[in-house]
């Protein structure tokens, strides 16, 4: 690194640049706010790739700060997370709510700050950073939006505060900040891990992902499908590679996303619940451990970025055009906007793994790496929620909302600025599946794998064709309905507010007064303790030499008085 380089360095971090960005935005407009909307990400873009590998320290007391450490991982999410960036400013680029690109902006600045932290601490910091962020963006939306941005952060100040927590515990173990590989043989490991999965949208607390998200507006929730879940991907990937614990956790989230996808009717809560199902897939080949999979995990997060934003995109013109998400509400809107449903179908047979297509490429790997690990099991589960993604991605989705005839509505197309970002975001998903050579290129480790090998291709397309008859088959099952759906939140929505009204309560009340009683006697006793052992005590005081002498000879003699008198 030239020393030039190195003292613009702290200037010059992506995410910090990207940040910078998004408050200059917040006072721009017209033609210029545009265009520092679609420069700003590939300018920072082009940063990553210009800036050495390797890290640079910085003391801070007495521990090492790592404010920026590039090597292949980190320059594959930083890639993606800018292309999310400008893919989803220019989808929202006549978003009218003017603060949700600036606030966009710094939310993806923040997961840069965290892929891009050598350190700890500064993990924390931007991880903190991207939870307010977002929560912002959740809000905007309006009055609708309040309690569910309410709950979305409390849930992330919680995995705050283990990850806090976690991250003490471990300086006091190993007095090293560093962010390196960890095992779990530690509570703070375990702590941090919780953190971590809380962002993941591990089970049993996913909920607030399709509580969330599905809030926000009609461009907010592109930006909020592409940051948070990744970004503890990658930190996972980092962290924890090979934690067998992921394995089972991963498809738990496989399974729970799927079920809950295919009962529902609002389209972007289907497509949130889908989110957890997806990731589940990356969060079980970073517990299979083996470089194949690692890759192929860093290789699903890559490319679920891209065609989870296109699916959002999709789906946030249907609601811009007609007012409507929920799918009893629409249908036949092929005939009238064509253009998203075809991104859209692109986006659903990606996420399906179609062959040609990105989402097979990923999974291919993600399948093979699990294969070296010999566990039929995982390998079998893993190939049932395949075929569960394309019953509700691949065909409820696209059926009920673009061609199954149900409503009489018949709106056009979106603006250009939205079809551009869809036609962006389809074309990268059919040119990652026809040439997958350069997403292997950027991967963290050398690639071995041929997807298109013809084992590979007969084996998807025979899952695919069984999923589309077991859609026919259970089209009358599978037809959205005006239902809502309970899931684990229900217990803490509901069960919050009886706890506060029960404490408000007599019972509440008497609880605690009995806790007022115990802590009185607790502190009598302390006092108690205190006065005859501390420092001052009877028993704390300096006794004469010939007196402890006489007092040992006491009881020696009367010890052994009593064991030849018993």
């Amino acid at each position: 690194m030239t020393p030039s380089l190195g003292l613009l360095l702290p200037v010059l971090l992506p995410g910090l640049v990207l940040i910078a960005a998004g408050i200059v935005l917040i006072w721009l407009r017209g033609t210029v706010r545009d265009a520092v909307i679609l420069a700003a990400p590939l300018v920072v873009l082009a940063l990553i790739w210009s800036l050495p590998d390797g890290a640079r320290p910085i003391a801070w007391l007495g521990y090492e700060l790592v404010p920026f450490r590039s090597d292949a991982l980190s320059r594959l999410f930083g890639t993606v997370f800018c292309l999310a960036v400008f893919g989803g400013g220019l989808f929202a680029l006549r978003q009218e709510r003017l603060v949700e690109i600036p606030l966009a902006f710094m939310y993806g600045g923040s997961s840069l700050g965290v892929i891009f932290a050598g350190d700890l601490i500064t993990v924390f910091v931007f991880w903190e950073l991207m939870a307010i962020c977002s929560t912002m963006i959740v809000w905007i939306a309006g009055k609708s939006a309040r309690a569910a941005g309410q709950r979305y952060i409390v849930i992330h100040l919680l995995g705050g505060v283990l990850l806090m927590a976690g991250i003490a515990g471990h300086i006091g173990d190993t007095g090293s900040i560093a962010f390196t590989a960890m095992s779990l043989e530690s509570p703070a490991a375990w702590l941090i891990l919780a953190g971590f999965l809380i962002n993941a949208g591990a089970w049993p607390v996913s909920a607030w992902l399709p509580d969330a998200y599905p809030q926000a507006t009609w461009s907010g929730t592109v930006f909020l499908s592409a940051f948070t879940t990744k970004t503890a991907v990658y930190v996972l990937l980092r962290g924890f590679p090979g934690a067998e614990i992921l394995i089972w956790l991963g498809l738990i989230m496989m399974f729970y996303g799927i079920i809950y996808a295919i009962r529902e009717n609002d389209i972007r809560r289907l497509l949130s619940y889908s989110i957890v199902s997806q990731v589940g897939f990356m969060v079980t080949a970073i517990g299979v451990g083996n470089e194949l999979a690692l890759n192929g995990a860093a290789a699903h997060a890559f490319i679920h970025i891209i065609y989870k934003a296109l699916l959002l995109m999709s789906a946030g013109s249907v609601m811009m055009m007609t007012g409507r998400t929920k799918m009893t509400e629409l249908g036949g809107l092929y005939a009238t906007m064509p253009i998203t449903a075809i991104c859209g179908i692109i986006g659903a047979l990606s996420i399906s793994a179609f062959p040609l297509t990105s989402g097979f490429i990923s999974k291919s790997m993600i399948s093979d790496g699990v294969g070296l690990d010999k566990n039929m099991v995982v390998w079998l589960l893993l190939t049932a929620a395949s075929a569960g993604s394309f019953l509700y991605a691949g065909l409820k989705l696209p059926w009920f909302v673009f061609f199954n005839r149900t409503s009489d509505l018949r709106p056009p197309d979106p603006p250009l600025t939205m079809r551009a970002a869809m036609i962006l975001f389809s074309a990268l998903c059919i040119g990652i599946g026809i040439f997958p050579a350069a997403l292997f290129a950027i991967l963290p480790f050398p690639v071995d794998s041929a997807p298109y090998s013809a084992s590979h291709v007969i084996t998807q397309l025979q899952l695919l064709l069984f999923a589309a008859l077991a859609f026919v088959l259970m089209l009358g099952w599978l037809r959205p309905a005006a239902t809502v759906t309970l899931d684990v939140d229900w217990f803490w929505r509901r069960g919050g507010p009886a706890l506060v009204r029960l404490l408000n309560g007599k019972s509440g009340r008497a609880a605690v007064s009995a806790v007022g009683r115990v802590r009185r006697t607790a502190e009598r006793a302390v006092q108690t303790i205190y006065r005859h052992h501390g420092p001052a005590g009877v028993l704390a005081r300096a006794w004469p030499t010939g007196s402890m002498a006489f007092w040992a000879v006491f009881l020696l003699a009367a010890y052994m008085l009593f064991y030849y008198l018993r």
